[in-house]
């Protein structure tokens, strides 16, 4: 009699964070909730705090050993919980959430969107984190008006080539994006940029103080902090917006209380790790409401720097690492 084999076709294969680092298992295939979605991964998309976990940091709730890498994804739907009216099976879907890097995630319904006709899964993977946040930077906590500026600082990530578009599209009359990279900075204006600084330069709020006509810029979306901080205060417009949303440049640094009250700027710190459920649903149906159209149409879109087969994901992380990269970095799903 041949050996009794067990029964695979419920499980699946992860990447997961173990005590020496990215390492490939099988799990459990999950199961929806009732306010879930249980997606067929098709591709995914690196993001800088999948490096985190997986060099060991939390992030919010999501980390240590043994957890399933990635939050962001596209797929198919293949079923759903009992509360759930807006997707059904089938549905070709796009979201974020934790243990994305898997063939197969669940998501709760509010963190779902459609994809559009005519977009793939790798380029709809890279789209749901840089939409949402930067909706939520730019329009919800920024409060951009039509005409106003905008800066975004760290503009050759993807969520910033994202910023630079959302600021367009949503109105801004002089949009500007920063990176200390030559090469990155002569691309900014195909994302949107009207002007490229180098934020490395000490003559940078200079530049855009004489670009504003002596006014400073409305909203600065920073994804830099750390020193840049009084850089930024310097930069900005009486009654400016600040907004908080990473800190590539250091968590820490010196901040002139004076010159924060003499520009009465509003300085906002945003995350989603604090956000409840409720919260996060709101944010995506806002983004969806202002972006669909345009997602849609392709004209917010973001380049894809590389591409990588699931067995290589090591590679994309080593990619990552390097930062050498110029937009998003996708990796293709093995399911079947």
């Amino acid at each position: 009699m041949p050996p009794i084999r067990p029964d695979t076709s419920f499980s699946m294969r992860a990447a997961i964070r173990d005590d020496t680092g990215l390492a490939f298992v099988e799990r459990p295939r999950p199961a929806p909730g009732p306010d879930e979605v249980l997606v067929r991964v098709r591709a995914v998309a690196l993001n800088r705090a999948d490096l985190g976990v997986l060099a060991g940091h939390m992030h919010g709730s999501v980390g240590g050993s043994g957890t399933i890498l990635g939050m962001e994804w596209a797929g198919e739907a293949l079923e759903v919980g009992g509360r759930v009216a807006s997707v059904k099976p089938g549905d070709r879907i796009m979201g974020s959430g934790a243990a994305a890097f898997a063939e197969f995630t669940v998501a709760d319904f509010g963190r779902v969107y459609p994809i559009p006709d005519g977009i793939d899964f790798e380029r709809a993977a890279t789209l749901p984190v840089a939409l949402q946040t930067m909706h939520d930077a730019v329009v919800v906590n920024g409060r951009l008006q039509h005409g106003e500026s905008v800066l975004v600082l760290g503009a050759s990530s993807g969520v910033g080539l994202m910023a630079l578009q959302i600021a367009k599209k949503m109105g801004a009359a002089l949009v500007v994006g920063s990176s200390t990279n030559a090469a990155r900075r002569s691309r900014l204006g195909e994302f949107g940029a009207d002007l490229a600084i180098d934020s490395s330069s000490p003559e940078w709020p200079e530049q855009i103080r004489e670009a504003t006509g002596g006014r400073g810029v409305d909203l600065i979306v920073d994804q830099l902090s750390g020193p840049t901080i009084n850089a930024s205060m310097k930069a900005a417009a009486v009654l400016g917006r600040i907004v908080n949303v990473g800190r590539l440049a250091g968590s820490r640094g010196d901040f002139d209380f004076d010159l924060h009250a003499l520009k009465r700027v509003d300085y906002i710190g945003v995350t989603h790790r604090t956000r409840s459920v409720d919260e996060i649903r709101e944010e995506c149906r806002k983004t969806w409401a202002d972006l669909a159209p345009a997602v849609g149409d392709g004209s917010l879109t973001l380049p894809i720097s590389a591409r990588f087969p699931f067995e290589q994901l090591g590679e994309a992380f080593a990619l990552m690492r390097a930062n050498e990269h110029f937009g998003k970095i996708v990796v293709t799903m093995l399911s079947g």
